[in-house]
């Protein structure tokens, strides 16, 4: 009988690595001169990454 886990450090867990991605994604594409490395950039970016992989686990 396997466990699924607690679902506040999935959550958690999704948001930092969410985060981690986003931020290198974002410095890269500023490495590029394809967008500016701002907080408001990454949290986006952070953002939808975080809705689109929370979004695929639960299917």
């Amino acid at each position: 009988m396997a466990s699924d886990g607690d679902p506040r450090v999935l959550f958690a867990m999704n948001l930092v690595l969410s985060a981690a991605f986003a931020s290198v994604v974002v410095w890269g594409f500023s490495y590029l001169d394809l967008a500016s490395f701002t907080l408001r950039t990454v949290a986006g970016f952070g953002l939808i990454v975080f809705l689109l992989t929370y979004l695929i686990v639960l299917r």
